[in-house]
């Protein structure tokens, strides 16, 4: 399957030099389901993002793998519940919002900075961190929505699934396709 992840976009006023620079990542993100109770753990993320000349890369670091874990909060746990009559938000509190734990967090996590690509535009010839990597969160998506299909392939399920945010347990469970006739081997 050949699609284009990339995105691209333009922020700030054409006149205004600051924001005339641009910020390339990539991410790769490897996760395990269990296909009987749509639980998933995240093994293994790697991040290579272009942060200028890093001021300070251990805080760097924090900022991408923080807005990285928040950016996996908005894709695989905050569903949004309403009344389907009136529109009314269901969860109007903080105990039907999950935030990102612990358990959220990739096993393996790694990120690298480029190297010697200063920004002349940028201060001290940084970059922004934090922002791309919520955008790159997205990669566990694919990596979820991955694993479902090879799930699915197994049980000779080949039709296409629509994987819509966010990606919860439940909704993991219930595109995994599993069998009753499965669990009695």
């Amino acid at each position: 399957m050949d699609i284009d992840l990339s995105a691209k976009a333009w922020a700030g006023r054409s006149d205004d030099a600051i924001f005339r620079y641009f910020i390339y990542g990539a991410a790769c993100t490897e996760v395990e389901i269990d296909v009987l109770t749509g639980e998933r753990e995240i093994l293994c993320t790697g991040i290579i993002q272009d942060s200028g000349q890093s001021m300070n890369p251990y805080i760097d670091v924090g900022q991408v793998r923080g807005a990285f874990v928040m950016g996996l909060g908005y894709w695989l746990l905050e569903d949004i519940k309403r009344d389907p009559e009136t529109g009314q938000l269901l969860k109007k509190n903080t105990w039907g919002y999950h935030p990102p734990g612990p358990k959220d967090i990739p096993v393996d996590f790694r990120v690298e900075f480029l190297r010697d690509a200063p920004n002349p535009l940028g201060v001290l010839g940084s970059k922004a961190t934090g922002e791309p990597s919520i955008c790159m969160s997205c990669s566990a998506v694919f990596a979820i929505a991955q694993a479902l299909s090879s799930a699915r392939a197994e049980v000779g399920e080949s039709r296409v699934i629509s994987l819509d945010g966010p990606v919860t347990v439940e909704r993991v469970q219930e595109l995994a396709s599993l069998k009753t006739e499965q669990l009695f081997i």
